[in-house]
């Protein structure tokens, strides 16, 4: 059976050559084989992850009027309060069971310290992932995070609240969909219900382990690489034992190429197979997606 494996990334940030390639050669067969790691030891504190999940409570709890005062300012700006249903990740469903708040560079800043904190040391850590990417694909070790420089990452405070009436046919949390950018760190509590799709198409569970991150690779990086290393579809069910009357909290980074950055296939990845996908801009492939989730909503 499919696992998603555990990776203690201090054998890539502090230890010596060897173990610090055999982290590069994990995160390779991970990223090949399923899309999804838990990467353990990380730079960012258990107290710093907390405050900001009670943050993330506080702003949740607010009545729905306040919250809509902070909603997306137009269709596809991709920031501020998303409210429940709004989303369909999975275009052909009923909308989703969530509520989330999105938030960039900037609009951390305008917010509580501890956002602004966090979302620099998210943007620490995914430079230092791709690094270790970038060294997976034979790339020099600066390759990913020159192109990743503007910071044009989404941090993402999501709710799945209660269900208080049955969901509607096919319903569910969030939908199947893969993420759009080119890697996405995820937090979250231990309510459960995140599932991942493997390779043959079984679901399979990705629980929260105790001082880890979820880590999965997007679109564009699937497109860099040319399915070397796959983006994979993934989902929030909705319990079916009494955590359904629970709240489910979690909070993803979203990291996305510079706008201007041609995706366009590397060389390195084109030793078994031609250029799968055509060149194009990260900007221009993020607004399309966007575009698929809300338009039909």
């Amino acid at each position: 059976m499919v696992t998603i494996p555990v990776i203690d990334f201090t054998n890539f940030t502090k230890s010596n050559a060897i173990n610090r390639q055999a982290v590069i050669k994990q995160i390779y067969e991970a990223c090949h084989e399923i899309g999804f790691i838990y990467l353990q030891n990380l730079v960012i504190s258990k107290d710093l992850i907390k405050e900001v999940f009670t943050h993330s409570k506080s702003f949740f709890n607010l009545p729905l009027e306040v919250k809509q005062k902070q909603a997306w300012s137009d269709e596809f700006s991709n920031m501020g309060y998303v409210g429940i249903e709004r989303e369909r990740l999975n275009p052909n469903k009923p909308g989703d069971l969530k509520e989330a708040f999105n938030v960039n560079k900037q609009a951390a800043i305008g917010r509580d310290a501890s956002i602004v904190t966090f979302y620099d040391r998210c943007t620490e850590l995914a430079n230092t992932i791709l690094q270790a990417y970038a060294l997976a694909l034979e790339l020099p070790e600066d390759f990913l995070t020159i192109r990743h420089n503007q910071q044009n990452h989404t941090l993402r405070l999501l709710h799945y609240p209660p269900l208080q009436t049955p969901a509607k046919p096919e319903q569910v949390r969030a939908g199947e969909h893969s993420d759009y950018g080119s890697i996405t760190l995820l937090f979250q509590d231990d309510i459960g219900g995140l599932e991942v799709q493997t390779a043959s198409g079984e679901w399979i569970a990705a629980p929260a382990i105790p001082d880890t991150v979820i880590v999965n690779t997007g679109d564009l990086m699937q497109r860099w690489t040319n399915h070397l290393f796959c983006s994979t579809k993934h989902r929030v069910m909705i319990p079916t034992d009494n955590r359904v009357n629970q709240s489910r909290y979690s909070m993803a980074f979203f990291c996305h190429p510079n706008d201007d950055t041609e995706i366009t296939c590397l060389e390195s990845c084109q030793k078994e197979q031609s250029p799968i996908y055509p060149p194009i801009l990260a900007g221009e492939y993020l607004l399309s997606r966007l575009q698929a989730t809300y338009g039909n909503s």
